[in-house]
């Protein structure tokens, strides 16, 4: 993992924003994968070696179901694999204990590392679980619940001295009305300063806004409970104002694909959510998403790879437009 130092040189666009069409600096370096803060995003394929997740069709259980899932997801076009071994999901009751999450992990990892050489993010909001996964040779660690859940999570991290994603989470202090842009905001900066206090550094930390995650109601602890707002509405009102983020100064990992506010605008079913899935994701990308999470790797890449043969005069005024 390589850091490299601030940019200060470019031009401003027409809005005062930086251009980031030529923008070129890593911020991260996971193996040969390069994150950057804007302009060149990275697809992050979820593996879920959890049978109780919400969508079936990423399941993949046992040493070699979990390598062969792997090897698709490269084929697929995956830059790096996000294995859960514990679903997150806050409207169904899913705690495992920790030892199960573990040992979990350590399968999935071995089984990963063994079929692919894509760098290996590890999706769990417990210390002990990601303790394990940097020893067993981890690259990124992915904690929906932003170093509040686990108190013991951020030295872990700064420890490992491996990449942070963070995910906006609160834990009902400070209280979270409408889960908004601002309020997401606040969110992370409290994550951020809780990994400032143990010594991680600031060009280690991915942040991401949590869709899905902000709820009036919950059945485990890992969602932020808003009060004035559907949590469906919050969620489409992160996507449309994702270029706010920017605020932070950090790159942004975004997971929209299959989530229930699809289904509940459009009235789908998870496995009938993957073309609106990628119109959500690609809209995250003209935002300025670093990373988009997915279960829907080959679909998203190729509708980016269409977007790029477009003329850039076009596609530069999509960027951080308003929809």
């Amino acid at each position: 993992m390589t850091n490299t130092t601030e940019y200060d040189n470019l031009p401003t666009d027409s809005k005062g924003l930086k251009n980031h069409a030529i923008f070129v600096r890593v911020l991260i370096l996971l193996k040969n994968v390069e994150i950057h803060k804007r302009g060149q995003v990275k697809i992050m394929g979820i593996l879920n070696a959890s049978p109780e997740s919400f969508y079936k069709k990423s399941i993949a259980i046992g040493s070699e179901s979990i390598s062969q899932r792997a090897k698709e997801l490269e084929l697929e076009g995956a830059d790096i694999i996000d294995i859960g071994t514990m679903s997150t999901a806050p409207y169904i009751d899913t705690m495992i204990p920790a030892r199960v999450e573990g040992e979990r992990m350590r399968c999935a990892i071995e089984a990963v590392k063994g079929a692919t050489n894509l760098p290996v993010s590890i999706d769990t909001p417990r210390a002990a679980v990601a303790k394990l996964s940097f020893e067993l040779g981890a690259d990124l660690i992915n904690d929906v619940s932003g170093l509040v859940h686990d108190k013991k999570m951020a030295e872990v991290v700064s420890q490992s001295g491996l990449p942070i994603i963070i995910g906006a989470f609160g834990n009902g202090r400070p209280r979270c009305n409408f889960g908004n842009v601002r309020e997401t905001i606040g969110l992370l900066k409290k994550s951020i300063e809780i990994a400032n206090l143990k010594m991680i550094s600031d060009e280690n930390i991915i942040v991401d806004p949590s869709i899905g995650f902000f709820r009036k109601d919950g059945k485990n602890p890992f969602f932020t409970k808003i009060t004035k707002r559907e949590w469906y509405q919050r969620d489409l009102d992160i996507i449309s104002d994702l270029e706010k983020l920017d605020a932070l100064s950090k790159p942004v990992c975004i997971s929209v694909s299959n989530k229930s506010f699809i289904g509940h605008v459009l009235h789908l079913n998870a496995d009938e959510r993957t073309i609106p899935s990628v119109v959500f994701e690609l809209l995250c990308f003209l935002k300025g998403a670093s990373i988009i999470r997915t279960h829907n790797v080959r679909e998203i890449k190729l509708a980016l790879k269409a977007l790029s043969v477009l003329p850039s005069t076009i596609t530069d005024k999509l960027k951080f437009t308003s929809f």
